[in-house]
């Protein structure tokens, strides 16, 4: 017992603010809590409870994200009006507009749409908006680059316009809506080249289509490559398209079913290798689309013989379950 407890305990019985009794207890408790102490010294004091942290109330949804999204909707449908309204002018009126008045209604479309793309990319606001308002414009732009100067160096102009631009905003604002664009405009460019600058005027066209099959591998190639530094899963997945085109091409070419059971397996071939490698299932769609669609009809065209179609797709089926099995049965051993 702490002289210095004793002490406490007399003065506070002196005030009268304990009695005897009260003091004589907590002397006695004190002395037994030392006792017990010095017993075990390994023995702890129950912790102190912390106290209860205050619920954090969950922070309101600001009405601003509301409000964003009403604006982000309200631009897509701008656009997709504007849009809609060259398109309706332009197919109602063509016999009746002058050169001037195209080129006009072309030109100021697309100023209005890379305009409004620009203005919201610099303020770093709405970036998809944004993206797909300059898509739009881009294939605007080339439209009124063929209108202004018409003619086979017009298309090729256009093509030529259009992709730079996609090209300029798909570096900038890296959005895949531009990618999508990209395509839909390499595609053409494929058949304005194949029809206006490869293929010859006069003479047989024989080998067009196949051209045009080659183009759109290349078109594969140059999305593979996007892939690497762009929205891998859009980008890989267009290559798959444009494979899907060159065998489309391939068939219509004379004697290119075997060309065309090539490319549309090969580009397949790749989408479900990169599926089982990233487990994307678009890789696994696209694939097994294009798949169905390009062997049954080479081996149609092939063998004009129905018999010979299922033949064919009883192989190609025993080869893809095959392959399954024996990856199945190499993945559970390891």
């Amino acid at each position: 017992m702490s002289s210095r407890l004793d002490d406490e305990l007399s003065r506070l019985v002196s005030a009268g603010v304990l009695r005897q009794y009260q003091a004589d207890s907590i002397r006695d408790a004190a002395d037994a809590e030392i006792d017990a102490a010095l017993a075990d010294p390994g023995r702890r004091r129950p912790p102190e409870e912390p106290p209860e942290p205050e619920r954090k109330q969950p922070p309101a949804k600001p009405p601003a994200a509301r409000t964003n999204a009403l604006v982000e909707v309200l631009g897509y449908i701008g656009g997709a009006l504007l849009l809609g309204a060259v398109a309706l002018l332009t197919l109602a009126n063509w016999g009746e507009m002058g050169r001037a008045a195209r080129i006009t209604t072309g030109a100021t479309a697309a100023v209005v749409l890379l305009g409004v793309a620009v203005v919201l990319a610099l303020l770093g606001r709405r970036g998809q908006l944004s993206a797909a308002l300059a898509a739009l414009g881009c294939c605007v732009a080339g439209f009124a680059t063929y209108v202004a100067i018409e003619g086979e160096a017009g298309r090729v102009a256009g093509v030529a316009v259009a992709l730079a631009l996609a090209a300029g905003g798909l570096w900038w604002l890296k959005e895949s809506s531009l990618l999508v664009a990209t395509f839909g405009i390499l595609a053409v460019g494929v058949l304005v080249i194949t029809a206006d600058v490869l293929t010859p005027d006069t003479g047989p066209a024989a080998n067009s289509a196949g051209i045009a099959g080659t183009g759109f591998i290349v078109v594969a190639f140059v999305f593979a490559m996007l892939g690497l530094v762009r929205d891998q899963v859009t980008s890989w997945s267009l290559a798959g398209a444009a494979m899907f085109s060159s065998s489309i091409c391939w068939l219509v070419q004379e004697r290119g079913e075997i060309m065309a059971l090539a490319v549309g397996t090969a580009g397949p071939a790749a989408l479900l290798v990169a599926y089982g490698w990233t487990r994307r299932s678009a890789y696994a769609v696209v694939g097994c689309a294009i798949l169905l669609v390009i062997w049954p009809t080479a081996l149609y065209q092939l063998t004009d013989n129905l018999a010979g179609v299922a033949i064919g797709l009883v192989v190609a089926s025993g080869v893809l379950l095959l392959a399954v099995l024996i990856l199945t049965r190499r993945h559970s051993n390891d």
